[in-house]
């Protein structure tokens, strides 16, 4: 029993430390403006160098070669400068709408750490959040994800089980379009489990690949910090819920269901509290619930996909 609660305390003390961390990430880039329209590689920018110019108008004629070899040139010439920070800012986003994902991250990383002064870190950080996102609903193997051969008896729920992962995202990664696998194929499937923080004050949700931050979502969680803190779990999983209202059941679609499109319940010391979607978008951001944390339905039903029942969801104040 008291290792129990060893780990209990080392695991939330581990995740309030990581959710510090994101918290103060999260308020400096509530101090930088406000993005403005999402720009393609091949659109010009106010105040950029006659180089970038030159480079974009490569881009327009469709000599994406040259153009790339320019960037880079550009690039490792003026490292740390805002030249240098106008080429990996482009050479990211033409990585990012070619489809590699993996090397538009690590660029977008790099403008992070090494031109923070130059970017608008929400808008990076955004990007960040897209190309995880690619990367996970894609069959591309990086490090927390393996392929795994499906064996005589397998079905994908058992294959889930096994790797702690959803049918859902099986099915997504690799393409399915029904239940039905064949011994013998190669599946992607996610070696490392994930996580959820969720921050009561800020009204953020955090999720975790084993440590790294996949993504963040807006929510909308308890007035009056009314929900509960502590390490809990996912316990059930519910596609259109039916909302149970002082005894009277109200059907998935009916407006008066505010739980959504999806329900996630937690094993909180009182049950009944949980993540769902809502039929108040307009809530997200606020402390507006009676404790439960409340997502956007487009949300909820990506969270869904992603994580399976008994997954790891940390609330903090």
């Amino acid at each position: 029993m008291k290792k129990n609660i060893i780990r209990i305390c080392v695991s939330a003390a581990a995740a309030i430390l990581l959710l510090t961390t994101v918290k103060l990430l999260f308020n400096l880039s509530r101090d930088k403006r406000t993005p403005g329209p999402v720009q393609n590689a091949y659109s010009s920018a106010a105040g950029e160098s006659r180089a970038l110019k030159r480079i974009r108008e490569l881009l327009a004629s469709s000599k994406k070669a040259e153009a790339i070899s320019e960037l880079e040139s550009m690039a490792a010439s003026f490292k740390g400068q805002r030249e240098g920070y106008e080429a990996v800012s482009l050479l990211a986003d033409i990585c990012n709408e070619d489809g590699n994902f993996v090397k538009a991250k690590s660029i977008y990383h790099e403008i992070i750490n090494e031109y923070s002064r130059f970017c608008d870190y929400a808008d990076v950080q955004k990007k960040i959040s897209s190309v995880n996102m690619s990367i996970l609903f894609s069959n591309i193997i990086v490090p927390g994800s393996e392929l795994y051969t499906v064996a005589s008896g397998d079905s994908l729920s058992k294959i889930a089980r096994k790797f702690s992962t959803t049918v859902e995202l099986i099915k997504k990664t690799n393409s399915l379009k029904s239940d039905i696998i064949v011994p013998g194929v190669a599946l992607k499937v996610q070696s490392r489990p994930f996580s959820v923080i969720v921050d009561n004050t800020q009204c953020v949700l955090t999720v975790l690949l084993g440590d790294e931050v996949i993504k963040t979502y807006d929510v909308a969680t308890g007035k009056n910090n009314c929900t509960p803190i502590g390490v809990f779990q996912v316990k059930d999983k519910l596609v259109d819920p039916v909302w149970y209202n002082k005894g009277i059941a109200v059907p998935a679609g009916d407006p008066g269901n505010v739980l959504g499109t999806r329900w996630m319940g937690l094993t909180t010391p009182q049950s009944g509290y949980g993540i769902h979607g809502t039929t108040e978008p307009e809530s997200i951001g606020y402390q507006a619930t009676e404790g439960c944390v409340r997502m956007r339905n487009e949300d909820v039903e990506e969270l869904y996909s992603i994580i399976p029942a008994g997954t790891s969801v940390t609330i903090i104040e």
